[in-house]
């Protein structure tokens, strides 16, 4: 297990790996299960060792705002900050991708800050990147239009699943973008006609 994480996340120390070994708790979880729910006490942060997480608000109604990916090698700044202040969670975190994750214990956090380096800067490391992100979709909403924020959206689901062809529906894009399927399929018609991308059924295959 050393060799297998020091390679999913290699700037931690041999000696922050050991810690991990003997005091955190590996998990597995499968497709569609709900990690965090908005209103919960966290107790732990997660690390990922393999599947994918995805991050995202809920509104009162059940709308979903996506907000972004984790993968392996990623943790959830936000699990982090709401189990260092014990706040409740603001967001939902759902496994897209059967999943294998570390999951690491609020007095380990604390401890860990103080006696690893490496993992001090691994915490830095991950608030900078999920603010860069997030700063990144509220870009998106305050300063562009449906068709540019599709297109943002598209292209991030591009890179994390590297393919072309993403497995998306009308329907899911557009609660995940927070408007109409009307809105999303009329789009997506356009991008086609433009030979932007080929639609078929639940599927997007991006030319572009």
């Amino acid at each position: 297990m050393h060799e297998s994480i020091h390679k999913i996340f290699p700037s931690f120390s041999s000696l922050l790996i050991d810690d991990i070994e003997k005091n955190a708790v590996i998990q597995e979880f499968k497709a569609g299960d709900v990690l965090m729910r908005t209103g919960q006490y966290i107790k732990s942060t997660m690390l990922v060792i393999s599947g994918r997480i995805k991050i995202y608000r809920e509104d009162d109604n059940g709308g979903e705002f996506f907000m972004y990916y984790l993968q392996p090698g990623q943790a959830c700044a936000i699990s982090m900050i709401c189990a260092t202040k014990n706040k409740i969670s603001q967001i939902m975190a759902k496994v897209e991708e059967d999943a294998e994750l570390i999951m690491v214990p609020l007095p380990l956090m604390d401890k860990w800050m103080m006696q690893h380096r490496s993992w001090y800067e691994f915490v830095i490391e991950t608030y900078r990147t999920r603010f860069e992100e997030v700063l990144d979709v509220v870009d998106n909403i305050a300063f562009k239009a449906m068709d540019e924020r599709l297109v943002f959206y598209l292209k991030r689901h591009q890179e994390v699943s590297k393919t072309n062809v993403l497995n998306l529906s009308h329907q899911e894009i557009a609660i995940e973008l927070n408007t109409s399927r009307e809105v999303i399929s009329r789009l997506l018609k356009k991008m086609e006609q433009g030979d932007l991308l080929k639609l078929h059924r639940n599927q997007i295959e991006l030319l572009k």
